[in-house]
């Protein structure tokens, strides 16, 4: 028997990405009467879920990442949003309406595309750093160095994100050691030049995490390190470890289809969301390669999320004038 296709399902506006952007531009888009439909994605809430304790999210004193994405999924679906549990695997730009091609085998027709695809910090990839995400390892010190107060804590990279990650770490740990496995760093000379004007921050060349030390109890206690040419191992004592080597921003589906940057991350015109693609809106951490924060992600799905209801009337009155 012939394969059955199953029947495309149309939606005026279409959400990929279920993180802070996705779910605040849900709220508003339904909220217009819009009707959208919200795909979760692989990792629904994003990497709020791999978070413990959230105290910079304005009028929560604190919380925990997943039940701050719980309350948020909660609160775009009692306002009218279709949430669905499932992944684009395909999206096609070339014309309106857009189509979005699931990994269930759904087929989605879109007016307007909100692309809240997110980013994922790059790990070493140990197994002793998986086993302390959230209790000791970290990928963002805007995010957690509050934590780490009067303590000591590691650094690893040597590129911008890793001295400002550290420059911004002094500002509260005890002490800031920076582990790079060469023997100069990558980042911007006035970077450096603040790095190494810091007493607080003290570099450690040639050297590699070997393993990510702790207890199920206290959570990260240090590290093994090896150094890169001799294979000399050392350990040192840390509260934390902050990984900072870079992010990928998650922009695989529009990759050739619309305009990217800085290592893939999604261009927007302006203070807009607007892609190079009419039509097309990117919103938090696929396009924010600065700022990477929760609220910024939310305010950037707000701003989506109206802008394709603009974008949707003007469509409308273009075609009723057409009809005329």
């Amino acid at each position: 028997m012939p394969e059955t296709r199953p029947t495309p399902r149309h939606t005026r506006c279409l959400i990929i990405g279920s993180g802070p952007a996705g779910y605040t531009a849900a709220v508003y888009a339904a909220r217009a009467l819009l009707e959208p439909v919200l795909i979760q994605g692989i990792q629904p809430g994003g990497q709020l879920t791999i978070t413990t304790e959230v105290e910079n999210w304005p009028g929560i004193i604190e919380t925990q990442g997943p039940d701050l994405m719980v309350q948020m999924e909660a609160h775009a679906k009692a306002v009218g949003t279709d949430v669905i549990a499932d992944h684009v695997l395909k999206l096609d730009l070339s014309s309106r309406p857009f189509v979005a091609e699931c990994d269930s085998g759904d087929v989605w027709h879109a007016d307007a595309v909100i692309l809240a695809t997110g980013a994922q910090a790059r790990w070493l990839g140990l197994e002793s750093e998986e086993k302390y995400k959230g209790f000791g390892v970290s990928a963002c010190a805007t995010c957690d160095g509050f934590f780490y107060r009067g303590k000591e804590v590691l650094v690893i990279g040597g590129g911008n994100t890793a001295v400002e990650e550290a420059l911004y770490l002094a500002n509260l740990a005890s002490k800031v050691t920076l582990v790079h496995r060469r023997d100069e760093l990558r980042a911007e000379k006035i970077l450096q030049q603040r790095l190494f004007n810091n007493p607080k921050i003290e570099p450690l060349w040639d050297h590699v995490v070997d393993e990510i030390l702790g207890t199920p109890a206290d959570g990260v206690t240090g590290a093994r390190l090896k150094h890169a040419k001799t294979g000399e191992t050392r350990e040192i004592e840390a509260s934390g470890v902050f990984i900072a080597i870079g992010h990928s921003p998650a922009s695989e589906l529009v990759k050739d289809q619309i305009e990217t940057h800085m290592g893939g991350y999604v261009v927007t015109n302006g203070f807009s969301t607007q892609t190079s693609v009419p039509g097309v809106f990117a919103a938090g951490d696929v396009t924010d390669h600065i700022y990477r924060q929760a609220v910024t992600s939310a305010g950037m799905g707000c701003m989506a999320a109206l802008e394709a209801e603009k974008f949707l009337a003007e469509q409308a009155d273009a075609a009723a004038q057409a009809a005329e």
